[in-house]
């Protein structure tokens, strides 16, 4: 029989046995546990089938002691059954199931001699050591392939020579197998500080005619193994043209301790290609050494863009506040790129400490290096700034005066909104002006409406821009004031403010309490023979409020809808009337919606509406009616959605 057809045949049996198992165990009258040792090696000396034979096996993995091994041992030659008995046989205290697993070397074969030879490496059992490296010779590959890996994970002197001279003699087909038991062995070596002898066997896997992946598991134990002395090794690997050789020697500089490893990979880095330089940091930073810091503040500052960059990320993450000073300097430089990436790792470099810092600098500070700090101050929101960022709107640089008003529209308090109006009447500057009215508005956002008096000036500013500015800050804030102050403009104001004024009145927030008066204002201003830009901004803003009020019943909603239906001509207003009855489940809601279904440019959005509300109980609709409703929609409706959900109501209607 071939190997091939044999480990079908195997692989086949097992799943059978597999599957049989399971039905048996399900059968048992009781757990395992209940079975004494002697019930279970009694089931394995009789006729039962394989599969409660597997199971047995399985167990005495659990309760067997050496007593088991004797009725064990047979079941190494079972094809079947010879994967469950190792399973126990790894798991047996004492030197009897060694000796089991050493006496079935002379009797076995293939498959079954291959699983016995990796239950010994795996029990490390140092008295097979001259059966193995016998088998070293097997004819068989996946014999001496196996033998060799057991002998490495044994190790000791006796496997080492037995390995160094397969690794000389061994055919191709076994040589990496040969190859991977001296790693394994001189890694045992290592362990046990035996340095010299781990050396030799490394250097031995390194200089053999062997595939890359064991000559790279040699060269970074090689590396390891030598310690401060494997530095000109690692820096052969680091400097080879081929990527797996530098790879590894990128790995292996991660691990080989000690600081005058990292001293000699700085100096590396400076001679290294310039592709690889960005690499070898990455590695050192790595590295739980603090000589790494110097090094990254050095790379900060190279000429070389790309090491910089990965240089700044790195400082992310090993987060210290000395790096501020070359971070800064990064900061302010010519390039956006780097500014960018300094900046951003500045923000993100974390502790209070790293506050004070930026803090006292930033008030010795001028120029760019004082933008930049200004700038770091709003986004790490350091509130005891905020004086000198007060002091800096007046700074003769207008970068800095940019930065300034910036910050203080993440970061400033209602004290913020007199200097920010001062500023806004003084400067003639557009662009200035925008980013005033931008921090302005933020810091509003913020503060209570008992600060609204600060807005006063702006609101009686004869100049229509800061006019407009003071309305906006005066609806963030809200409160009746604010409601006044846009009802005043929309009456005596110039044009454009007046315009203004409508369009604010017209987003008028629902959550205070003065909303009945502002529900009255856009009622009056889509009513009103103003313009027709206003009507219809009035009205918009007056169906809006409409369906955000919470104090409205359904049907005082719908009566409202039906006092303005009048003026609701558009296209627009009708699909925002019809939103509004929508969610404003009632008998007069229904009614309505019907009404409006019948016209063909808002048939489809009333149609969607009136399942929302039929589709619910409602007091004064009988279930009938509902039914004729969602019927009809089902029905009539041209969009296949719309018909889906009008089904899926009416059987739910009983």
């Amino acid at each position: 029989m071939t190997i091939k057809r044999r480990y079908t045949l195997w692989a086949v049996t097992l799943l059978l046995v597999v599957a049989s198992a399971g039905a048996i165990a399900q059968d048992r009258p009781g757990p395992a546990a209940e079975m004494n040792e002697g019930d279970l090696i009694a089931l394995l000396l009789s006729d039962a089938p394989a599969a409660e034979k597997a199971i047995t096996c399985k167990q005495l993995a659990i309760y067997g002691t050496d007593q088991a091994v004797p009725a064990l041992a047979p079941l190494l030659a079972d094809e079947a059954l010879t994967s469950w008995a190792r399973i126990a046989l790894e798991a047996i205290p004492g030197p009897a199931a060694d000796a089991a697993l050493r006496n079935a070397l002379e009797n076995l074969e293939g498959r079954t001699l291959i699983g016995t030879i990796n239950s010994i490496a795996v029990r490390r059992d140092a008295k097979a050591v001259d059966a193995l490296a016998q088998k070293l010779n097997d004819t068989h590959a996946g014999v001496a392939s196996a033998a060799a890996v057991a002998l490495g994970h044994i190790g000791g002197e006796q496997a080492s020579k037995a390995l160094t001279q397969s690794l000389a003699d061994a055919r191709p087909a076994v040589r990496s197998a040969a190859a991977e038991g001296c790693i394994l062995c001189a890694e045992g070596f290592l362990a046990s500080d035996r340095t010299a002898a781990a050396v030799q066997l490394y250097d031995r896997v390194r200089q053999a005619d062997l595939p890359n992946q064991r000559h790279l598991e040699a060269i970074r134990g090689a590396i390891l193994a030598r310690k401060s002395d494997g530095v000109p090794l690692l820096i052969e690997q680091l400097r080879s043209q081929d990527k797996n050789r530098l790879n590894a020697g990128l790995r292996t500089a991660r691990e080989l301790p000690g600081r005058d490893v990292t001293e000699a990979l700085a100096v590396e880095l400076g001679r290294l290609n310039r592709d690889r330089r960005s690499l070898l940091l990455l590695a050192l930073a790595d590295r739980s050494d603090a000589a790494v810091l110097p090094i990254v503040h050095k790379a900060v500052q190279d000429q070389q863009k790309d090491l910089r960059l990965t240089a700044i990320d790195i400082l992310i993450e090993l987060g210290e506040v000395s790096s501020i000073p070359v971070l800064l300097e990064a900061a302010i430089t010519d390039d956006a790129e780097l500014e960018e990436a300094a900046m951003e790792t500045l923000v993100r470099l974390p502790g209070k400490e790293v506050d004070a810092d930026l803090l006292a600098r930033l008030a010795q500070a001028s120029g760019k290096r004082k933008q930049a700090l200004i700038e770091l101050a709003g986004q790490r929101q350091i509130g005891a700034a905020l004086p000198l960022v007060v002091s800096s709107l007046r700074d003769r640089d207008a970068r800095i005066r940019g930065a300034a008003i910036e910050t203080i529209g993440i970061i400033g308090q209602d004290e913020q909104i007199v200097d920010l109006v001062k500023l806004l009447q003084e400067t003639r500057s557009s662009g200035e002006r925008s980013g005033l009215r931008k921090a302005l508005l933020a810091t509003c956002g913020r503060c209570g409406v008992r600060y609204i008096s600060h807005l006063r000036p702006l609101t009686a500013s004869r100049d229509s821009e800061l006019h407009k500015i003071g309305l906006h800050a005066m609806a963030i804030m809200g409160g009746t004031d604010a409601l006044a102050a846009v009802k005043a403009a929309m009456e005596s104001a110039e044009s454009p403010v007046r315009d203004e004024a409508v369009r604010i009145l017209s987003t008028w927030p629902n959550d205070w309490p003065e909303d009945d008066e502002a529900g009255r204002a856009l009622l009056g201003l889509a009513q009103s023979n103003e313009k027709m830009s206003h009507q219809v901004l009035g009205l918009r803003g007056y169906l809006r409020y409409l369906r955000g009020n919470k104090k409205l019943s359904n049907e005082q909603k719908v009566a409202k809808i039906e006092e303005v239906r009048s003026h609701i001509k558009r296209t627009e207003e009708m699909w925002q009337a019809i939103a509004v009855l929508g969610e404003a489940p009632s008998a007069s809601a229904l009614e309505l919606l019907q009404a409006l279904a019948e016209d063909p440019a808002v048939v489809e959005e009333a149609y969607s509406a009136m399942i929302q509300v039929a589709g619910q109980d409602i007091r004064g609709v009988s279930q009938d009616q509902r039914r004729q409703v969602l019927k009809t929609v089902a029905e009539k409706s041209k969009n296949n959605g719309t018909q889906q959900r009008a089904r899926r109501a009416l059987r739910r209607v009983r």
